[in-house]
């Protein structure tokens, strides 16, 4: 897969260039009338207008679609194929994978611990469209399957895992063969694991969205997102009309930004994942540290999980000082070398507080049921120097 990651997106293309051209261009000519009724009928393939699709973005979108499917077989024994769109971000991509997929009267069945933004999506908007969702604990599959079994209007069952911010774990191929059972969809959000850590289409799920603006770049220069499908003929008719109507686009510069973070993701995980794995033994044996949230801490309840469905637990973790709220502050302020800020995969390590930051439209008791309290301190462990990243957080919590 780091080959493939590397060698992915290169073409033939534009003067035979090393990398894959920024198309900056809105709009593309045609050769003649015919061919531009051709081309927007469909009877003809090629580009039009780049809301519509641009050879940068698509390229960047079939790497990604590339890395998901990486060595998976379909049930044939072939290579799985998949198709992909690349948008604006991450929150455009959930908001097209669900919507291309549900209609007024269906309700979702979700994971309890979700992205504050995925969250208020399902709870505060789409119920203003005729669509319900419920939370559950997806761990579960007794309830899991009794609500299936009770409610005819489930269309289909998102998954976040691991996820933001407690780091919580789910079994995709349990629930997977649960939703299976009763015919329905399941997607997920797969940022966190990047295709490098995870591939869940490995388990059967239908739809993975992520925010490439995290890891897949991995140096915040660049808003985006992508859905990834395996039913190609729905994902190239139903859900390429919903992109194209809400115009959730990306651009061709944060593709073209996009694929050469993708160039390093194999290295960049790999360090990632061994700083997290020593920050959260750090902070798990402090005695300032209440908890510690991360899957690759044997005490933790996706640890077997993560470790059944997972290359590496990942990079991002979560904890909770003892002396609470008023102590976390001091704590964030102190630190020197972390950097704080929101959004996480990035080369440098993030440090934020999920209550008042990327959950605060959540309320209190939401929060609460997600296993947010006001102290949890979220930590995207970046590629720093660990002994210079543990030293930040021993004069931190003293």
């Amino acid at each position: 897969m780091a080959t493939a990651a590397i060698h992915g997106s290169e073409q033939e293309i534009a003067e035979h260039a090393h990398l894959f051209p920024v198309f900056a261009t809105s709009s593309f000519t045609f050769d003649s009338a015919q061919q531009g009724m051709n081309r927007f009928s469909g009877r003809e393939k090629g580009f039009t207008y780049s809301r519509f699709g641009n050879p940068t973005t698509k390229a960047a979108a079939k790497l990604i679609a590339d890395l998901e499917t990486f060595g998976l077989q379909d049930g044939s024994g072939n290579p799985l194929q998949a198709a992909a769109l690349l948008t604006a971000s991450g929150q455009s991509a959930m908001a097209v994978m669900l919507m291309a997929n549900i209609s007024a009267g269906d309700s979702i069945v979700a994971s309890a611990s979700l992205y504050g933004g995925t969250h208020e999506f399902l709870a505060d908007l789409l119920p203003r469209f005729g669509v319900q969702c419920r939370f559950v604990d997806m761990n579960d599959p007794d309830k899991l399957e009794s609500i299936l079994k009770e409610d005819a209007s489930v269309k289909l069952l998102h998954l976040e895992t691991p996820a933001n911010p407690g780091m919580e774990c789910l079994d995709i191929e349990a629930v997977t063969f649960v939703a299976k059972r009763y015919n329905k969809l399941v997607t997920i959000d797969n940022t966190f694991a990047t295709p490098y850590l995870q591939q869940p289409f490995r388990y059967g799920v239908d739809y993975i969205f992520h925010s490439t603006t995290k890891f897949l770049n991995g140096h915040g220069s660049a808003i985006g997102g992508i859905v990834i499908g395996t039913n190609t003929e729905w994902m190239n008719s139903r859900v390429y009309q919903t992109y194209k109507l809400l115009g959730c686009n990306s651009n061709p510069f944060d593709a073209f930004l996009l694929m050469q973070g993708i160039k390093t993701l194999a290295t960049r995980m790999d360090r990632h994942c061994s700083n997290a794995e020593q920050v959260a033994s750090f902070l798990a044996a402090h005695p300032a540290v209440g908890k510690v949230n991360y899957n690759g801490l044997p005490a933790h309840q996706g640890y077997k999980i993560s470790q059944k469905q997972m290359r590496r637990p990942g990079a991002v973790l979560s904890f909770e000082l003892k002396d609470g709220f008023d102590r976390s502050v001091t704590f964030i302020n102190k630190l020197q070398v972390c950097v704080r800020a929101v959004s996480l995969g990035t080369t440098d390590t993030l440090v934020s507080h999920p209550a008042s930051m990327s959950h605060a439209g959540m309320s209190k008791e939401q929060r609460a049921a997600a296993g947010i309290s006001d102290g949890l301190i979220r930590m995207s462990v970046g590629l720093e120097d660990i002994t210079d990243l543990l030293n930040d957080l021993e004069q931190a919590l003293l």
